[in-house]
């Protein structure tokens, strides 16, 4: 190892005094950060901090010490980042982060808007930060609110193009080919249009879902095409609670929420494209699946009933409505429990239950 002159070992000498210092500040800067993602609640795929080890500051003194007249003057000895799936949550946490920590606007750089038109790369935004007095002081440590520490926020495709350029040796000193840069300047460009699609479609998504909740709260299930989210937005209006308890009454049951997203292809299958055509099919069947209920609960001392009962009784009833006869009810059997040999015989039991009832009747 090459000695080291007089100036470098002072700042070495100073980073040993003040270890307890960043100690300490890491702590609270990993605290703060792990916060404002509880707070915020976006979903992050890392939120992490570092401290500078003596050997990396070493390296870096070597490098160029003489710019730093003492240890407050760098930057990076502690490091915090965010890593998150969209580029408008990049933003979102650096409000939030402008809002806890002091930022140096001087030395912060955001990456992002630093490219030419015709150019593509490393984009990430760097704040430089303290902790204030208002978020963190403690007259032991005056040295807290002192030091600056580096804080990352970018996405996971960004993050990814970061780990890229450094195993490459992109942004290195070393020449690279004309060839090897136009496709690394390719990939990079595909990586940017992949953020930007990522966070509009999320966005075109979020819209939707509300356009579908003012539809589903206005009744106008017609208008709504029957798939995951319209489904999920339709169940949470409750629309079986009624009829349910009509069933529980039967017994004085109490009932069990269990989830009914597994009846969505179900229901599909059995003809329904919109929220309009379940709401159809609910309200056409609803009197014979009660009196199905009824038959299966009122010779029983039964006293607590699945919230699925009231659907999977309307879907039996349309499925022998539809001549689907035992083939039809161990497919359904089959969709809810998965394919077994004990749904076959769910499927006479089931025959046999309902055998007498008008509906069976019914051309």
């Amino acid at each position: 190892m090459p000695q080291l002159d007089f100036h470098t070992q002072i700042l070495l000498d100073e980073y040993h005094q003040l270890l307890p210092v960043l100690n300490r500040l890491n702590e609270i800067v990993s605290q703060t950060l792990e916060k404002m993602i509880q707070d915020s609640g976006i979903v992050v795929t890392a939120v992490a901090t570092r401290l500078k080890t003596e050997h990396s500051l070493t390296g870096k003194l070597q490098l160029k010490g003489s710019k730093y007249h003492s240890i407050y003057d760098i930057t990076d000895l502690l490091g915090g980042r965010f890593i998150t799936f969209y580029t408008d949550d990049v933003d979102r946490l650096a409000a939030m982060a402008e809002r806890v920590f002091t930022i140096d606007w001087d030395n912060s750089v955001d990456k992002r808007r630093l490219h030419q038109l015709d150019s593509f790369g490393y984009n990430s935004l760097h704040y430089i930060c303290q902790v204030p007095k208002t978020l963190f002081e403690d007259p032991q440590m005056p040295e807290l609110n002192k030091i600056k520490f580096e804080l990352q926020i970018r996405t996971t495709l960004q993050h990814a193009w970061a780990s890229i350029n450094h195993d490459t040796g992109y942004k290195s000193d070393i020449e690279i080919p004309r060839e090897y840069m136009r496709q690394m300047n390719r990939l990079a460009g595909m990586l940017e249009l992949a953020d930007d699609e990522f966070s509009r479609i999320r966005t075109e998504l979020n819209d939707y879902r509300r356009r579908v909740q003012q539809l589903v709260q206005n009744g106008k299930l017609d208008d709504v095409l029957l798939d995951g989210e319209t489904f999920k937005s339709y169940l949470q209006a409750s629309p079986l609670d009624n009829f349910n308890r009509r069933i529980a009454a039967i017994n004085q049951a109490e009932i069990q929420e269990v989830p009914l997203m597994v009846y969505l292809p179900i229901l599909k299958t059995l003809g329904c494209n919109t929220l309009g055509d379940v709401e159809k099919l609910i309200r056409q069947n609803e009197d014979d699946a009660y009196r199905l209920a009824r038959h299966q609960l009122g010779t029983t001392d039964i006293d607590i009933i699945s919230s699925a009962i009231g659907l999977q009784d309307i879907c039996i009833v349309e499925i022998m409505k539809k001549g689907g006869g035992k083939f039809g009810l161990k497919w359904l059997y089959d969709s809810l429990n998965g394919e077994g040999t004990q749904n076959e015989m769910l499927a006479d039991m089931t025959l046999k239950q309902i055998e007498n009832l008008p509906f069976m009747n019914q051309k």
